[in-house]
C-alpha cells in the first residue's frame, strides 16, 4: 500500500475506485466498505484509494474539547487497512480551510480532479463539506455530469447493535474489552517502547514492563486489570496488563504496564504490543504490598483460567 501525506503528493488515477472517512477503529462496518472497495477495484481493474483525515475533523472544529481519543493511532489505522489490501492510502491534514470547503468543490475539486474517481463507495451516514452540508443526494447529483459512479453500503450490526467508533470507545472505557473486539473485529491493543519504573512488581514476584504511550490521542482503556497477550521480538506472550495509578503505594500518575508469564528479558526501549482480550477486576487500593500480592496471585489465576477457556491463543 502507498501512502500519502497530503493530497498534493498524490497523482491523480485514471480509474480511482474511492472511499473516504476517518476510519477511526477501522471496526466491523468499515471493514464492509473496505472490502467492497478492494472487491469492486479489482473487477473493474481500478485501484482502490482511501482518502482519511489527520488530525481527527473533531479535533480541529472543537479544539476546547479535548476529552476525544482514538482508538487507532494513525500508524495502527494504516497497518490494518494495508492488511486489508488497499492500494492507496491519502491522510490528508484536516485544516480549518478544508472544513469550509462547500460540497460542491469538495466533489469536483478533491474527489474528481485530484484523485480521479470513477466509482465512489460510502456508508450509509457519510456527511461531508462545510458544516457537513453535503450528503449522498449531492454525490448522486454530481456524478450524473462528472461521470462516476456511488454505492452506498448500508448499517452494519453485531448483535442487534449498530457498529460505530463511539460504542466501541464507551466499551474500552468502562473496560469491556471483549465487546470492543466483537465490534471491532480483532482484539484492542496499545503500542509502546518500554521505559524504566520504580521496580516495585519485581520485590512481590511481579516484574512488570511499563509502556508509554507516545501518542496523547490514544484511547486507554479503564483502570483495571486485564488478560492480554504481548507482542514483543517477533514472538507472543501471554500476560495480565495494569491500568492505574497504584493507589496501594500513593501513586501520583497513571501507569500502564504488564506482567508478561514466563519472560525474563530486558526489553528497555523496546516496543512491544499489548492485545487486550478479557476485563478481571477494577483497580482497588489494598492493605500493603503483601495483601497485593495475595490478590495478584489471585489474578494470574484467573488469567491463566482464561487461556485454559481460550486455547485459541496459544
Amino acid at each position: 500500500m502507498k501512502i500519502y501525506n497530503h493530497l498534493s503528493e498524490f497523482k491523480r488515477l485514471d480509474n480511482a475506485v474511492a472511499t473516504i472517512g476517518t476510519f477511526d477503529g477501522v471496526h466491523f462496518g468499515h471493514q464492509k466498505i473496505i472490502n467492497r472497495l478492494c472487491e469492486l477495484a479489482k473487477s473493474t481493474g481500478g485501484e482502490s484509494v482511501i482518502l482519511t483525515f489527520f488530525p481527527h475533523p473533531r479535533m480541529i472544529i472543537d479544539p476546547e474539547n479535548q476529552d476525544l481519543k482514538m482508538i487507532n493511532t494513525i500508524e495502527e489505522k494504516a497497518a490494518i487497512l494495508a492488511s486489508l489490501g488497499v492500494d492507496h492510502l491519502i491522510i490528508t491534514p484536516f485544516t480549518r480551510d478544508f472544513s469550509n470547503l462547500s460540497p460542491a468543490d469538495y466533489i469536483q475539486n478533491i474527489l474528481v480532479q485530484t484523485i480521479g474517481i470513477k466509482q465512489l463507495i460510502v456508508g450509509y451516514d457519510h456527511r461531508f463539506g462545510k458544516d457537513r452540508q453535503g450528503g449522498t443526494k449531492d454525490l448522486l447529483a454530481y456524478s450524473r455530469t462528472l461521470g462516476y459512479q456511488i454505492e452506498e453500503i448500508g448499517e452494519q450490526d453485531v448483535n442487534d447493535v449498530a457498529v460505530s467508533s463511539t460504542k466501541i470507545r464507551e466499551s474500552l472505557l468502562s473496560g469491556d474489552v471483549a465487546l470492543a473486539a466483537k465490534y471491532l473485529g480483532y482484539n484492542f491493543s496499545l503500542n509502546g517502547p518500554v521505559v524504566k519504573g520504580d521496580k516495585i512488581g519485581r520485590t512481590i514476584g511481579y516484574p512488570t514492563a511499563n509502556i508509554f504511550i507516545e501518542q496523547p490521542y490514544k484511547l486507554i482503556p479503564s483502570d483495571g486489570i486485564y488478560a492480554v497477550t504481548v507482542d514483543t521480538e517477533g514472538e507472543t506472550y501471554k500476560g495480565m496488563a495494569y491500568i492505574g495509578q497504584r493507589p496501594t503505594i500513593n501513586g501520583m500518575t497513571r501507569n500502564i504496564e504488564v506482567n508478561i508469564f514466563d519472560f525474563n528479558r530486558e526489553i528497555y526501549g523496546q516496543n512491544i504490543k499489548m492485545n487486550f482480550l478479557h476485563f478481571l477486576r477494577h483497580d482497588v487500593k489494598f492493605e500493603g504490598l503483601e495483601a497485593l500480592k495475595l490478590q495478584l496471585d489471585k489474578d494470574k489465576q484467573h488469567t491463566l483460567d482464561y487461556f485454559k477457556e481460550h486455547p485459541e491463543y496459544k
